[in-house]
């Protein structure tokens, strides 16, 4: 490989994706406080002291991008939406299609965000979480935040079994889309002014389009399920981009590209051609964190549509298993992204989160933090300094 500059702005070479496995005193204080043996007030303090904990080992690792651990939620998304005004939680009721994610059955009744009047962005608790987080991390650390992006909101919003409680409030779907765009611009200036420069969409939404059709399906239904799928991700891709029209120059917004992550389980498979005309040409972000680590992925010839501008950050290192990658093996696949987009546009990082919700991931925090220490290995070897 030839030699590459050494990246000073996020994403680095060596970067992560921001949540990290619950440590058994935060479990238990959760509990605790679920069993009102706690108070509010001891469950933030605990919060408190575990996430600087956490703080210190991301930097000791050698890790820039430093992020809470998403350590305050129960899950990626859903803590968020709820502290939008005109967001309520309910219990919804899974149909048995819905019951298992990649073979795992799931709660019938889980808990999910729907529309109680018009939202908006003022005020929310993840403001504060991010200035505890920036006041914490060392000064040649970056604070960066994760959030589920305004497309994965209007996914949320406009789902089939969702779409009716959303028509109550916003008759038509273009005045959803502006009023999405209103609340993130909200949200992320409030950041920006917090003293955020490095903020992270997430999104499982966009790579639903990727599974493969079904091979029952007749060709006219073929047809109308793409055409179905292309009017999504044109809808997705207003959404986010309206949203990161206009704002601070020196504010660099990522997004994760997710295939799903509850409990080592995953639910979309394909490769990325699917989205490489709509996300990977035309979304406005600064980079793409990318899951690539098995061949549910597809290969990297998709990475050729994003503009050359912007940054690929390859998720080669799993989460969801505790087996060490072998080295060599990351390094080539590398190499092999490289033929296709320049080794100075790549990073490294795992390619997901660790817990994207507070069960966590299946395996241990010794096994995470080889990962993490494996990414730093590979990315120190192949852009030296």
């Amino acid at each position: 490989m030839k030699n590459a500059a050494i990246r000073e702005t996020a994403p680095f070479r060596f970067d992560c994706v921001g949540s990290f496995l619950r440590t058994k005193v935060l479990k238990q204080a959760r509990a605790d406080f679920l069993d009102r043996k706690i108070s509010e007030e001891k469950l933030k303090e605990i919060e408190d002291q575990e996430i600087i904990k956490l703080i210190a080992k991301q930097e000791s690792l050698g890790l820039r991008s430093i992020t809470d651990g998403e350590y305050r939620r129960t899950s990626w998304d859903l803590d968020f939406f709820l502290g939008l005004q005109g967001v309520k939680s309910i219990k919804y009721k899974r149909s048995d299609s819905e019951n298992y994610f990649q073979g795992l059955l799931l709660d019938k009744e889980v808990k999910t965000a729907v529309l109680n009047g018009k939202i908006s962005g003022e005020n929310h608790p993840f403001i504060e979480h991010f200035k505890f987080l920036n006041d914490h991390i060392s000064a040649n650390s970056v604070a960066k935040i994760t959030i589920p992006g305004p497309a994965q909101f209007f996914h949320r919003l406009t789902h089939k079994d969702r779409i009716d409680l959303t028509k109550r409030v916003y008759s038509t779907k273009e005045e959803l889309k502006k009023d999405i765009v209103k609340v993130y611009k909200t949200v992320i200036n409030d950041l920006y002014n917090a003293g955020a420069r490095v903020i992270q969409f997430d999104d499982c939404c966009w790579l639903l389009t990727v599974n493969p059709l079904s091979k029952e399906l007749t060709d006219i239904e073929k047809s109308k399920e793409l055409r179905r799928r292309h009017e999504f991700l044109e809808d997705l891709l207003d959404v986010s981009n309206h949203t990161l029209e206009g704002l601070p120059s020196d504010l660099v917004i990522t997004t994760h590209a997710c295939r799903g992550n509850y409990r080592s389980r995953w639910n979309s498979t394909g490769g990325y051609e699917a989205v490489a005309e709509t996300m990977f040409a035309k979304e406005k972000v600064n980079a793409f964190f990318l899951e690539y680590d098995s061949d549910r992925a597809g290969d990297f010839t998709p990475l050729v549509k994003i503009p050359k501008y912007k940054l690929i950050v390859l998720g080669l290192v799993t989460t969801k298993a505790g087996q060490l990658e072998s080295k060599n093996e990351v390094i080539n696949r590398i190499e092999e992204a490289s033929r296709y987009v320049d080794i100075d546009r790549i990073c490294l990082s795992p390619q997901c989160g660790f817990a994207s919700t507070e069960e966590g991931n299946e395996l241990t925090e010794d096994e995470q933090w080889a990962k993490i220490r494996l990414i730093k290995e590979i990315a120190e070897e192949v852009w030296p300094s």
